[in-house]
């Protein structure tokens, strides 16, 4: 039994070190019940998680208990019971949260348990709630649609101006300067004193 029990001990801690190491590379965590998916499932879930630079993986339950207190990630032992698939974000959480809220649209058995976001816990209810929120790549598109807007409308309205002075040349200021100098010229003639009679 001692013998036994040398030989588990080592990769007992091998895999928490492991989990350790692939959890200490994420910020916030989605605890997710993946039971009932499939294997050709799963791997459309790793793929759209992958284009939005996140991951999901199945630690055992006790291992990443310990990974996470080890990690000073506290109360989320409550959502690693079960099984467990573990959705994780270095940004853009709520984009993460999207990608497996959209995805329980057409796999229902996937199922959100609860959420470690901006060192805060999430239940259900609040991590969906926080997938409808925009994200930084989202706002900054909408910034970006906002200053836009002014500026493309001044672009146009200088380059209206830019052809309008190219189709009608320099000549169509050139009657206004003409005309400038003679409205000046006016009132000096009627202001010129009468000639003297003799």
């Amino acid at each position: 039994m001692a013998i036994n029990a040398k030989k588990v001990q080592p990769a007992k801690t091998a895999a928490i070190e492991e989990a350790k190491k692939t959890l200490a590379e994420y910020n916030d965590f989605i605890f997710t019940d993946y039971r009932g998916l499939t294997v050709e499932q799963i791997t459309n879930l790793r793929k759209k998680l992958r284009e939005n630079n996140a991951a999901i993986k199945v630690i055992k339950n006790n291992f990443a208990k310990i990974a996470f207190d080890e990690l000073k990630i506290e109360n989320v032992a409550d959502y690693l019971s079960g099984p467990t698939a573990i959705a994780m974000a270095k940004e853009d959480s709520n984009e993460t949260a999207k990608i497996l809220f959209d995805f329980m649209k057409d796999a229902p058995k996937l199922q959100v348990k609860g959420a470690y976001v901006n060192n805060e816990v999430y239940d259900a209810a609040k991590i969906e709630a926080y997938s409808k929120v925009p994200g930084k790549k989202q706002l900054i598109a909408m910034l970006m649609s906002a200053i836009n807007g002014p500026a493309q409308k001044l672009a146009a309205t200088l380059q209206a101006y830019v052809e309008k002075l190219e189709k009608e040349g320099p000549a169509a200021a050139a009657p206004a300067a003409e005309a400038a100098p003679a409205a000046e010229a006016a009132p000096a003639a009627e202001e010129a004193p009468a000639p003297a009679a003799e």
